[in-house]
């Protein structure tokens, strides 16, 4: 299980934009903006247990990429805690870095090699033995449908073939927290499609799975838990059913438009119980 309490990370800003922070000073409407420091995640806090599927939502700029950043190790958060198991994240990086895949937006394929020696590759940086690693590619490659082009160049992939290659390579080392960010940006609906239908492969597994996305049909198909969060902080944690009550029963869109109007209103995160 993944836990995350009262996460925050704050950036300091330079000379150069604290001189175009001071141009838009009268425009500037951000609360998590002061006079030094942009404070991207304020207050965010959830879990994940083993076999579930969160899906993690927010306006453009809320914060869901910092706070994935975080679980994932590669920042350091400024305030708050990580727990994988009851170990907490923070403290001990390296070890845990073995327990998460992570497939950012930046995340990518060394070009000049074929997909499949690039899932090999990152497969014995986990220190996966030969025999035991060649089973896990196929049986990999086998739910993403992967192949028809395995010994494709990265190189000469399409978009959708390299995001499949991308998450192959992410879960090579049968990680006990998957994080995606974005998943199925820019895909085409077969693309989407087997995405879709391997994350929730995870549905009922040994692993906890968190994705953000803007797509609530994803959500509805795939997800047992939602978290939203705007402007840096959680404004609610729940079932699927449960976020679909605050837009009085009608769809997720609506109930998405509705806790994030919260905003103008009320400081208290809706968290479910």
């Amino acid at each position: 299980m993944i836990e995350i309490k009262q996460l925050a990370k704050s950036f300091r800003y330079d000379k150069v934009a604290l001189k175009e922070k001071k141009k838009k000073a009268q425009t500037t409407v951000d609360p998590r903006e002061d006079d030094f420091f942009f404070h991207a995640v304020r207050d965010v806090s959830f879990k994940c247990e083993p076999g579930r599927v969160l899906g993690l939502l927010g306006p453009n700029g809320a914060g869901k990429t910092t706070t994935l950043r975080m679980l994932s190790t590669a920042l350091q958060p400024t305030s708050g805690s990580i727990l994988i198991d009851g170990v907490d994240v923070v403290n001990s990086p390296l070890v845990m870095r073995r327990q998460i895949g992570f497939l950012s937006g930046k995340t990518s394929l060394y070009r000049r090699l074929t997909v499949r020696e690039n899932v090999r590759y990152f497969g014995k940086l986990h220190g996966i033995e030969d025999a035991q690693l060649e089973a896990d590619i196929d049986r990999v490659f086998d739910l993403l449908d992967i192949h028809s082009f395995a010994d494709k160049k990265a190189e000469d992939l399409s978009t959708g073939m390299s995001q499949r290659a991308n998450i192959a390579r992410t879960v090579i080392h049968s990680p006990k927290v998957l994080v995606l960010d974005e998943p199925t940006t820019g895909l085409d609906v077969i693309s989407a499609k087997t995405i879709v239908d391997f994350i929730a492969s995870y549905r009922g597994s040994d692993i906890s799975v968190i994705f953000s996305t803007h797509h609530l049909h994803e959500v509805e198909s795939v997800c047992d838990q939602v978290t939203l969060i705007d402007k840096g902080e959680t404004k609610f944690s729940g079932n699927v059913d449960q976020f679909r009550g605050h837009g009085n029963g009608q769809d997720l869109y609506s109930a998405f438009l509705a806790l994030v109007a919260q905003e103008s209103s009320s400081k208290e995160p809706a968290v479910a119980q």
